[in-house]
Formats: structure tokens, sequence, C-alpha cells
């Protein structure tokens, strides 16, 4: 083969420090996270949540790191949020999962509802759902 396809995408959530509710200004925040993931080389496909954690569902390269991705992104919004909430700080850790071309569709919807979503669902009972449903094994201690 004299080229080479890839579909690599991510669903990736992190959440403000200590889950505070201070994300106010949701779209304009969910848009400088879809700039900064440009500016990075990454394709932004869908992003949402709520005021305590976001949801980014990317495409990415096969030279990228998630981690790197996820740092810088959290880094430089960080720093543009800071403007208006002083002392804002995202939480260390998030959660990636690979998603199939297939799932996209259902991702992006999924990320799309979250207001509704978290109308019936704690971030803590998402969390453990996803991880389950992932298959990633977890200790509980570890779920801060």
């Amino acid at each position: 083969m004299s080229s080479t396809y890839l579909a690599l995408n991510a669903h990736i959530i992190f959440s403000t420090k200590g889950r505070t509710p201070n994300i106010l200004n949701l779209s304009d925040s969910h848009a400088y996270m879809g700039g900064i993931l440009k500016k990075l080389g990454a394709v932004p496909v869908q992003i949402g949540g709520i005021e305590d954690h976001v949801h980014l569902l990317i495409g990415f390269k096969a030279t990228h790191s998630i981690a790197n991705l996820v740092q810088e992104t959290k880094k430089q919004s960080n720093n543009w949020i800071r403007e208006s909430i002083p002392g804002f700080e995202w939480q260390i850790g998030y959660a990636a999962y690979t998603i199939s071309p297939e799932r996209m569709k259902g991702v992006i919807k999924y990320i799309a509802n979250q207001r509704e979503h978290h109308a019936t669902m704690s971030f803590e009972e998402e969390r453990l759902m996803l991880l389950k449903l992932a298959g990633i094994p977890y200790d509980p201690k570890y779920l801060d």
C-alpha cells in the first residue's frame, strides 16, 4: 500500500478541580478548547459538558500523543478561563476512550446531550459506567 490511512478518534473527559461547577461560559470555553485542538493539528469533532466537566471527541494523527493533547488543552484553556474565574483549575487526570468510526454518531449525540444526561446521572455514575463499558480496571480509592 503506497499511502497511510488512519481513523483515530478518542472520547476524552476531564473535570474541574474538586468538580466545582465553575465553567460559567460553556459555549465559549468549548469553542476555545476546539481552537486549541485545531492549532495542535487534531480535529475537534464534538465538545460538550456541563459546569464541572468537559467531553471532547477528537480525531488525531498517529504522531499525536493523547497525553500531550490533553495536557496542552488543559493548560491553555486553564489560563484562558482564569481570566474570568481567578483560581480556576482542571483536576489532575482524565479518561480517554478510543472510538471506532461506526460509534462516532452515538458519541457525538451523547456529548451533545450532556445537560439532559446529567439530569438523571451524576458525573461519578457516568465515569463508572464508561470505565466498565470500556473494560478498564480501576481502584475505587483513586476515583476522586
